[in-house]
């Protein structure tokens, strides 16, 4: 089902669900789509839009239960359970991406690092081991992993994608400023700052 739903809409029901946890803990049971909308910063009809891709109806009373519709859409894009995940680079934007995930985000679970740097080998940076990238085919497999994370420099990082592909990732979000060739059954996610940052400044200045 949840290739069938667009992915504008599935980065959308990411940011609900997020939303949902906040509004579950401040002790809300339910919830209406303008609510959500507006932490959203969209519109109703498109919450209501979003929701209906996934089966789910409120109703005009009581709006949507939020705990019942936060484990829907967790279900549908397979948020429910704890994902493993490798990183590769323990440089300071590798070591500032294992600190977050150490204390911010319980869906994911960063299980191992790499590093050529031999310094930085055998040693347990904010709680995730480093390894040697040797050692990536083995960890891989012993954690039944398939996400991957690249923060190496923009000269390595195709290098990495095929190692880590060689080893069984099939899905990697790279930080390196430049694009991956990978198999069309491996999902790659770019997250080039410079450029995001290079696109601001033009908006900006527009």
């Amino acid at each position: 089902m949840k290739r069938d739903i667009p992915l504008k809409t599935i980065e959308r029901l990411i940011k609900y669900r997020r939303i949902l946890d906040t509004l579950s803990r401040q002790g809300k049971d339910f919830c209406y789509s303008h609510e959500i909308a507006q932490l959203a910063n969209n519109s109703s009809a498109q919450v209501r839009r979003d929701l209906m891709q996934i089966g789910y109806n409120g109703t005009a009373q009581q709006g949507y239960m939020a705990e019942e519709l936060n484990k829907i859409i967790s279900h549908t894009l397979d948020l429910h359970s704890l994902q493993n995940v490798i990183l590769v680079g323990v440089g300071n934007l590798g070591k500032a991406i294992l600190s977050y995930f150490s204390f911010q985000q319980p869906s994911f679970r960063i299980v191992a690092a790499f590093d050529v740097d031999e310094q930085k080998q055998n040693r347990v940076i904010s709680g995730v081991h480093c390894y040697p990238l040797n050692d990536m085919q083995n960890i891989v497999r012993q954690n039944e992993t398939t996400l991957g994370i690249i923060t190496v420099p923009a000269e390595h990082a195709q290098r990495i994608a095929d190692e880590m592909i060689q080893s069984g990732i099939t899905g990697i979000l790279n930080f390196a400023p430049v694009p991956l060739k990978v198999p069309a059954e491996v999902v790659v996610e770019e997250l080039d700052i410079t450029l995001k940052l290079q696109k601001i400044a033009f908006l900006n200045n527009k």
